[in-house]
């Protein structure tokens, strides 16, 4: 197990713990599990300030996860930086060359470089035994209700868009005219929800996750923190990178992780979800939607 490994897993053992913590130990929790590339190179006390709590809460943090203090609750995260971070292209040139076209240049080379770091942040944080198992949880559900809300609405009703392609039962809400907890009002164990929202969290998107949970709703979450409320939450949450120059947060990594979750549903689907698909689109042609001749 290398130390990228092992620093995730304090970082799961961290968001396990999390009901257990104190408020303040919560604050130095949530510090740490949004900042982790900060642990390996600071001190207690860095810590804690930057957390805005007492280095005694930090300490205390670190044993109710398992560790006799700070120090080794550190160790992974430093072995984890010896190892070397994952590495990407350099970009370095051409975004310069970017900033340079114009007026705008500036502002299209942070939109650029922002969307493809997010990207990057977020599928290198996520592994695809983790997505799978969330793939399998969704095909062999009942029902797949999709919950989001402003910006999050559109992005939902894609991903239900595409399924519905080759998969029925699947519920984008909330619904016209509904609210999301009254559309999940007869789900059960046999169902998933997939819910997303990014901060400022929204309250009713939390509620509903809630909710779901207590009927017995498998939960699929994506956020962008590993402690939002709905990824704590969640039986399978996926973390994601939305930064952006910009007053809005990004879409990118969403669109993204939801395109790469259906492409993982229909991997794990039985076979007839190939032929689904096929006379899905056989059937546009026939019906004139699509201008051209259906393929052989």
């Amino acid at each position: 197990m290398n130390g990228t490994d092992v620093s995730s897993g304090v970082l799961d053992r961290l968001s396990a713990e999390w009901d257990a913590l104190t408020p303040e130990a919560q604050k130095a929790a949530r510090y740490v599990l949004e900042n982790p590339a900060d642990v390996g190179v600071s001190t207690v006390r860095e810590i804690a300030e930057a957390a805005k709590v007492k280095p005694n809460t930090v300490v205390r943090m670190a044993r109710q996860v398992g560790f006799d203090g700070y120090e080794e609750f550190r160790a992974p995260f430093r072995e984890a930086i010896r190892q070397g971070a994952v590495s990407f292209p350099d970009r370095a040139r051409w975004l310069q060359d970017i900033r340079k076209s114009g007026d705008l240049g500036g502002l299209y080379a942070d939109m650029v470089e922002a969307a493809i770091r997010n990207l990057e942040e977020t599928f290198a944080g996520i592994e695809a035994e983790a997505l799978k198992r969330a793939a399998e949880e969704i095909w062999n559900s009942r029902q797949v209700f999709v919950l989001g809300v402003g910006v999050n609405n559109s992005n939902a009703r894609n991903f239900t868009y595409l399924a519905s392609t080759g998969m029925t039962d699947f519920h984008a809400i909330p619904r016209p005219g509904s609210t999301a907890v009254d559309d999940l009002a007869w789900a059960n164990e046999q169902d998933v929800l997939i819910a997303m929202t990014c901060r400022p969290y929204r309250s009713e998107v939390i509620e509903a996750v809630r909710i779901a949970k207590d009927q017995g709703v498998r939960v699929v979450a994506l956020s962008d923190s590993p402690a939002s409320p709905i990824i704590l939450a969640a039986d399978h949450g996926f973390v994601l990178a939305a930064d952006t120059p910009q007053f809005f947060p990004s879409s990118v990594s969403t669109i993204a992780l939801l395109e790469t979750l259906l492409s993982f549903v229909i991997a794990v689907a039985s076979d007839e979800i190939v032929d689904r698909v096929d006379r899905f689109h056989r059937r546009r042609h026939e019906l004139g939607i699509y201008d051209g001749e259906a393929p052989e």
